[in-house]
């Protein structure tokens, strides 16, 4: 699991970063409100733990932003405040969770234990459908009407990553930190064997899905007409 940590405290957020590497989590940090928008909004994360007074832009406005953008990753608000108006106005504004500061780590893990099952539940359909294709990630099927293909599972986990941007572009590092993680050794070649692999399936299916590249920026589905 990938979590964005977006604290101002800068010891604090590096304490919270190494108890959750220490438990398998792979961290990014940021320290204020503008970064914490900015890495919220490339969708790589599977968990955002979101401080509320944060410089630039606070917490309140990240999350706002954020879910009007439709991101819809879980988002626990971190904060010293711990009155029940504070709670209510996070909650309303999308948070899926709050933790008032200080906080016992096991209390931290077990929340976001709690926040990745309960994503897990909410979801009413695997199928992502864009143009004429549905991809089912659970069985690694790639569609276009009756005809289907496999995928591999790199495969999948990228046409994935790509249909749930909607058609923005990302870049081969993105693509690399999503899939690979931030400390592999994988390189720009590996995306573009892969994306290569999708293409030769993208054409066998006679889709008007195409992946598009933007030179020096990264690669985007379109549809074609």
């Amino acid at each position: 699991m990938r979590i964005l940590l977006v604290e101002d405290e800068v010891h604090l957020a590096e304490a919270i970063s190494q108890i959750l590497k220490k438990n398998n989590f792979t961290v990014d940090m940021v320290h204020n409100g503008e970064d914490g928008l900015d890495y919220g909004l490339s969708q790589i994360y599977d968990m955002i733990l979101l401080d509320i007074m944060l410089p630039k832009k606070n917490g309140i406005q990240v999350l706002k932003e954020l879910r009007k953008e439709g991101i819809t990753v879980p988002v626990m608000m971190l904060t010293a405040k711990g009155e029940i108006s504070d709670r209510v106005v996070g909650l309303d504004s999308g948070a899926d969770d709050y933790l008032p500061k200080p906080f016992a780590t096991e209390e931290l893990l077990a929340r976001i234990r709690a926040l990745s099952r309960r994503k897990g539940e909410i979801q009413v359909s695997e199928d992502l459908v864009y143009g004429d294709i549905k991809l089912t990630p659970s069985t690694l099927i790639l569609a276009k009407g009756s005809q289907e293909i496999k995928l591999t599972l790199r495969e999948c986990e990228l046409l994935e990553f790509l249909i749930l941007r909607k058609g923005l572009i990302v870049s081969k590092e993105m693509i690399i930190d999503k899939l690979w993680g931030f400390d592999s050794e994988a390189e720009h070649n590996n995306v573009e064997v892969y994306i290569s692999f999708l293409r030769k399936k993208l054409s066998f299916l006679k889709s008007n899905v195409i992946i598009a590249t933007t030179r020096g920026v990264g690669y985007a589905l379109e549809v074609t007409k």
